[in-house]
């Protein structure tokens, strides 16, 4: 093995984060962005127990696919930064790790739904329904799902980069 591949394996290596650190983050932002989604629905009148519940665990659900995601790719972009650019990065991979997890957990539900009316797998029929009800839930979410991060969400996504970014160190 050439030696750029040994070190380009042992920063692979060296960025994966402490397992309590993680397990633990991944909990706390995912009771961070069910609350967020919580608050919102309570602030728009919107919380009813049928719905209610459905979106609130899609955000949790988002938030445990996303917090491992964004600590990793946090650690692996900015071995031995300073401290601002460590936040910076933290910010910026929470929060698109958040909002395309959530995304794609929605667009595991919408799809869900919808498979009783979806052709044969594995047809040519049911990969364009599958990429094409992915798409609609997808630019639904975006519409309609992403106002579900505020105005909490926002807040919390702040707070937890600090705690990524001084844990990125």
């Amino acid at each position: 093995m050439a030696a750029s591949e040994t070190r380009f394996f042992h920063r692979l290596r060296m960025a994966l984060p402490g397992p309590v650190f993680t397990v633990s983050g991944t909990f706390a932002w995912a009771v961070a962005m069910a609350a967020s989604a919580a608050v919102s629905l309570l602030v728009g009148g919107r919380l009813e127990p049928e719905h209610s519940q459905t979106v609130i665990v899609i955000f949790a659900l988002g938030g445990v696919l996303s917090f491992p995601v964004a600590l990793y790719a946090t650690r692996l972009m900015v071995p031995g930064a300073r401290a601002e650019r460590r936040y910076a990065a933290a910010l910026f991979n929470l929060g698109i790790c958040t909002i395309l997890a959530t995304a794609f957990v929605f667009a595991m539900h919408y799809r869900i739904y919808f498979a009783q009316w979806h052709g044969d797998f594995p047809s040519v029929q049911w990969v364009f329904q599958l990429l094409f009800t992915g798409a609609g839930a997808v630019y639904q979410f975006a519409v309609l799902g992403t106002r579900h991060f505020f105005p909490l969400g926002i807040v919390l996504l702040f707070g937890a980069s600090l705690l990524v970014a001084r844990q990125a160190r």
